[in-house]
């Protein structure tokens, strides 16, 4: 009895986490936005058909993401979980409600006030990411695309997989924010010092905050 008591415990923990850390990864994505000093790869993705459909960036991102999760539920659904409905039905509408609210907090950002943004939006998202990643209850369905196509189809390492989802994301961004109309030198505010930044600094900090947070929490420990 004292086994299952414990096992639930360990699951809600494992929930709550997730659902805490997507919220968070939500959040720091609409802080990104109102940086307009890059985002991560997929958000650039999703920055350039934002600009180009007009359809609100919530219910665009459960679409763009529903059409992945039909190709990991046929390709391999064991990366599919719990955190991964999570993310494909909150993670957009948080976003857009956050980058909103800030931009009637904040119609005018500085470049001070964006620099300071963009930093606070990697030091969020490597926290969210800590906690919903420790939780281990599913993948993003972007995240399962780079493990299929290394775990499942064996085309090459993790890690060299995922550049090239990511370049493909980026490239892609880029040409489909253009062709809504924006002028080439707005690229920047989808694909430039925090697409980078992110891609350097997002490891090692995700490490820290797992094991002086997340590990921790995940283990009941104070």
């Amino acid at each position: 009895m004292g086994k299952i008591i414990e096992f639930l415990k360990a699951r809600r923990r494992r929930i709550v986490m997730s659902l805490a850390g997507v919220v968070i990864c939500a959040v720091s994505v609409g802080v990104f936005k109102l940086a307009a000093l890059g985002v991560d790869p997929f958000q650039s993705l999703m920055s350039g058909l934002d600009a180009l459909i007009p359809v609100g960036f919530g219910t665009l991102y459960v679409i763009v993401n529903a059409i992945l999760l039909v190709f990991s539920l046929i390709a391999d659904r064991h990366n599919i979980g719990l955190a991964t409905f999570i993310n494909l039905f909150l993670l957009g509408y948080i976003t857009q409600f956050t980058y909103d609210l800030l931009q009637r907090l904040i119609p005018n950002p500085s470049m001070v006030v964006r620099v300071i943004c963009l930093i606070i939006g990697i030091v969020v998202i490597c926290f969210g990411s800590a906690l919903y990643m420790t939780a281990d209850l599913g993948v993003s369905t972007y995240d399962a695309v780079a493990i299929v196509m290394s775990s499942k189809w064996k085309w090459g390492k993790f890690k060299y997989i995922r550049i090239c989802t990511d370049l493909v994301c980026v490239v892609l961004g880029c040409v489909l924010f253009v062709a809504a109309g924006n002028p080439i030198e707005k690229i920047p505010t989808i694909v430039g010092v925090g697409t980078i930044v992110t891609a350097f600094f997002m490891g090692p900090l995700i490490d820290l905050f797992n094991r002086k947070i997340a590990q921790p929490l995940l283990e009941g420990k104070k």
